[in-house]
């Protein structure tokens, strides 16, 4: 189980973790479980996707995400589904900005926007030696973002996408899967940005599903599968809007 783990809401020039997979989902179809501790609870019914998986349906990717699960790309290209334990987020009101990344911040050198180049964002996370982002993961996601659940932040450096992140919003959680740069900090720069937009709209957990160092110096904290859907069940109801 110690193998690297591929990266999800970290920048494309960091490193993979040491960290068990913990997948939720065996076999052609079953009860999707989550172990507690010796329980295992059943959570839904989720279907098993192979390398002939052209997408995944969009109700379903939502549906994983309101219970706590997420999708990754394995080598083979099949899909799988993961619920870490401990699970990674970074809380919206204690978020640290670091002093180079406020100075950086206040000369103003890069530009932010916010879903104006979705397909370009999630490319460029999945251009990294150990990627979890395949085809079939592109064109899920991509699709997700087109019924207006899926969202990108990007930074611009003259005129020129320098880096940015994507992820996906249900109700008062916004679920953090990827990040990239192609200039020094532009992806600091976007998950800035990410975090103000979000306490603007009034967020109450921001999900980075592993925790590496790349999170923790802006303030990302691990806690227990359990008390992280706690959290998760009353954010995913709240009635907020991303955009």
């Amino acid at each position: 189980m110690g193998r690297d783990t591929p990266l999800r809401f970290a920048d494309n020039g960091a490193h993979g973790v040491t960290a068990p997979y913990q997948r939720v989902l065996e076999g052609k179809s079953e009860i999707l479980r989550f172990a507690q501790n010796d329980n295992v609870v059943a959570a839904s019914t989720f279907q098993r996707f192979n390398a002939l998986t052209t997408m995944i349906d969009p109700e379903l990717l939502l549906q994983g995400y309101r219970l706590g699960v997420f999708p990754m790309a394995m080598e083979d290209d099949s899909i799988e589904w993961f619920s870490p334990d401990p699970r990674a987020i970074l809380p919206l009101e204690d978020f640290h900005v670091p002093h180079a990344l406020g100075r950086l911040l206040r000369r103003r050198v890069f530009e932010t926007t916010i879903d104006k180049a979705f397909s370009k964002a999630i490319a460029a996370c999945a251009k990294r030696e150990d990627t979890w982002i395949n085809r079939d993961i592109i064109e899920s996601y991509t699709r997700l973002h087109e019924l207006g659940h899926a969202h990108s932040v990007e930074a611009w450096n003259e005129g020129r996408l320098a880096g940015g992140l994507y992820g996906v919003a249900v109700g008062g959680a916004f679920f953090g899967e990827s990040m990239f740069h192609r200039v020094t900090d532009a992806s600091k720069i976007a998950l800035a940005a990410l975090v103000k937009h979000l306490r603007d709209r009034k967020f109450v957990l921001l999900d980075t599903q592993w925790l590496t160092p790349h999170l923790q110096q802006f303030g990302g904290i691990e806690i227990s599968r359990n008390h992280y859907l706690r959290l998760l069940r009353r954010a995913v109801e709240l009635p907020r809007k991303f955009l």
